[in-house]
């Protein structure tokens, strides 16, 4: 079943909340491959509060995006956005102002505490039909991904003009942007509600806790981000040793991040077309193993540097497309929203340990142990992934429920009887039933027509 068009409405909507996303995801990740190269200049600076400071964002994020989702469905998404893109303005001052690595440690902690990703996806649920929901969300996902690539580019280039205090400024500008576009480009929404397939709900938390494929799959993503985070404690030295100078490793990281994004599309559809996930989940996960052994062991090789960073960043972007999928087919139906919200603070806590176990890392033991952590961590991986149990693949559609239907436990019982009906959750509060469906063996029609006579 083939969905429809995005109305222009819908256009404006996913294209407004798409950009607010990327930008502000742009000045995080724009110092991840700058701020180990010049935080020495900073007062109090050490290995390990650098660290600290590259990854103290992951804590506020972890804690505050799930509540902050939450207190939009109470005041509104729009001013919990807005409050949120005004925090990390004022995170970006705070470090752009440091003279020493303390303050641009609070910076980072209050850029943090921005946690408006949970109240984007709420806004784009609310501002798109059921139908074509999953269009919107895609826009969101896709800036992100892009959005990492460019930064890897843009921060050392603008590092050599602004230095790193004019990154973090450029940063705050972008912050404002956001705002700009949050109030001219993305409409208000008719009227704002929970939707359990987009955003958290606490009435799904205990269940999505106690699922051990879930769980393992937020171990997943921890691993990755605190894998990726602590890497670049270290790897613009390693860069720099090699011999291209702070002010050219855009020239490194460019050719790496065109050749890294069409590399991942093979075995994305091997994982989601051939039904090979496990398969590809493993590979990813001894092939990123070896390239962190590598780094160790042949990081003096600029060559040798950019062929590793291919395979990492092949790795980082193709994990970054499945393991959400694995989320959303391993999720109860109306628990996808729920899941995912825990699946990102996982992300962000491991951003958080990548940062404070790298920057540990390299003060106790030097360089090559924070790519020594990786390796680690990867070991650790695979025997999490070895014994992991790979979701059926599923589909997931959403019923439109008829006006007035209040017995929502008659009709679960109704339509889990259905063929193909493998799970039913009626929300009458929304007007819809979730359901996760085998549709090869769906009647589609016959559960709308069963929906209206509710």
């Amino acid at each position: 079943m083939s969905s429809p068009p995005l109305s222009p409405t819908e256009r404006r909507a996913a294209a407004g909340l798409a950009a607010i996303f990327s930008t502000r995801m742009l000045g995080l990740f724009m110092i991840l491959p700058v701020f180990a190269l010049y935080a020495h200049e900073l007062s109090g600076a050490t290995p390990l509060l650098i660290g600290l400071a590259i990854g103290a964002y992951g804590l506020t994020q972890a804690l505050l995006q799930i509540p902050l989702g939450l207190l939009s469905d109470r005041i509104g998404r729009k001013p919990v956005i807005l409050g949120g893109l005004l925090l990390f303005a004022a995170g970006s001052v705070v470090a752009a102002l440091a003279d020493s690595i303390h303050w641009v440690i609070v910076g980072r902690v209050l850029q943090g505490s921005g946690a408006i990703a949970a109240a984007i996806i709420a806004l784009t649920a609310d501002l798109t039909r059921e139908e074509v929901r999953t269009k919107g969300m895609a826009a969101i996902g896709i800036s992100v991904a892009l959005s990492f690539a460019a930064a890897l580019v843009i921060g050392p280039a603008l590092a050599r003009w602004v230095g790193v205090a004019g990154v973090f400024w450029v940063t705050a500008a972008l912050a404002v942007v956001g705002m700009v576009l949050l109030y001219t480009l993305v409409p208000d929404p008719e009227r704002s509600q929970l939707h359990r397939d987009a955003q958290p709900a606490l009435d799904q938390l205990r269940g999505v806790l106690a699922n051990p494929t879930l769980l393992r799959l937020d171990l997943a993503i921890f691993m990755l981000h605190l894998t990726m985070v602590s890497l670049f404690v270290v790897l613009p030295l390693s860069v720099e040793a090699a011999g291209l100078e702070a002010a050219s490793h855009w020239r490194l990281y460019l050719p790496v991040v065109l050749l890294a994004i069409p590399a991942m599309v093979p075995f994305i559809i091997l994982a989601e077309r051939r039904g090979r996930a496990r398969g590809v989940l493993l590979g990813s996960v001894i092939a990123l193993g070896v390239a962190m052994l590598g780094f160790a062991l042949f990081g003096q090789s600029l060559w040798v540097l950019g062929v590793l960073l291919v395979v990492v960043f092949t790795i980082f972007n193709l994990l970054e497309a499945v393991l959400p999928s694995l989320v959303s087919k391993s999720a109860r139906a109306g628990a996808k929203g729920t899941a995912m919200g825990v699946f990102s603070s996982a992300q962000f806590v491991g951003a958080f340990l990548g940062g404070l176990l790298g920057g540990w890392a390299h003060e106790r033991f030097g360089p090559d142990a924070v790519y020594l952590v990786g390796v680690l961590v990867s070991l650790a991986w695979i025997a999490l992934v070895a014994g992991m149990r790979m979701p059926e693949d599923l589909g997931r559609r959403v019923l439109t429920l008829a006006p007035g239907t209040r017995d929502a436990a008659a009709l679960e019982r109704r339509l889990l009887a259905e063929p193909g009906v493998r799970e039913a959750v009626v929300a009458p509060d929304e007007g819809v039933a979730y359901l996760k469906v085998d549709s090869r063996r769906l009647d589609w029609a016959r559960l709308q027509t069963l929906s209206a006579d509710a």
